[in-house]
């Protein structure tokens, strides 16, 4: 039996798509390091769950855990990448940008609503660096081996306190709540549809990858045996 989740995995993607592949220039590690790296394994769950969802795009070009009206240069359709690395070689058009929109971020929230009625929780699933970025909250700041967010508020209470104390039995390691992350765009804009929470799990290599996706999973079923007892 599946578990009653929607796993969104919005920044493992590595793929420049072909509206601005010419106009791009970041190498492929610099893609790489901009992502949220080791999450696709880490969160394939897609046999597990009611309903996966990820997108092939790569964070540089479309981030779809931004507000679409967000054009800063970490926004949407960004213009450097989070250490500071210009992404591109001559600016976008508004053209240019509409397109990426409709091509790639609609696509990625209409999915999530359109499932949102077959799940009990959404959760949005991704990796940080081991030490802030430039463009993070905490820059230079050493990172916890997890960070649990529900931007005060995604997801009752109850829930969330429960889903916490499920990763402490899961993880040998410092669970934070809320910081450094509060939670991003996905978890605000669709909560109005179902409870969401955020995962981010550190990319210091204090477990493999194999390991860090079995105690996600072991978490995620434990917080959900739980739940329906309820």
């Amino acid at each position: 039996m599946k578990l009653p989740l929607i796993v969104s995995v919005p920044h493992s993607g590595l793929t420049v798509p072909e509206e601005v592949r010419d106009n791009c220039a970041l190498t492929p590690q610099q893609i790489l390091v901009d992502s949220d790296e080791g999450a696709a394994e880490i969160y394939n769950l897609k046999s597990e769950v009611v309903k996966y969802i990820t997108t092939p795009v790569a964070r540089a070009i479309v981030d779809v855990n931004r507000a679409e009206n967000d054009r800063r240069r970490d926004g949407v359709i960004k213009t450097h990448t989070c250490y500071g690395i210009p992404i591109y070689r001559k600016p976008l058009s508004e053209e240019t940008v509409e397109i990426l929109l409709d091509n790639y971020y609609r696509p990625y929230h209409r999915n999530i609503s359109e499932y949102s009625h077959n799940a009990k929780l959404g959760v949005d699933c991704h990796t940080m660096a081991a030490v802030g970025p430039p463009t993070a909250p905490d820059t230079g700041g050493d990172r916890p081996g997890v960070c649990l967010s529900d931007a005060s508020g995604t997801c009752p209470k109850d829930w969330f306190d429960e889903l916490v104390r499920c990763f402490a039995k899961s993880f040998d390691c410092e669970i934070s709540v809320n910081s450094p992350f509060k939670g991003g765009h996905i978890i605000r804009s669709h909560c109005h549809e179902l409870p969401w929470v955020q995962i981010e799990l550190s990319r210091a290599p204090f477990l493999d990858l194999a390991e860090k996706r079995r105690r996600v999973f072991n978490a995620l079923v434990l917080f959900c045996g739980i739940t329906k007892k309820r």
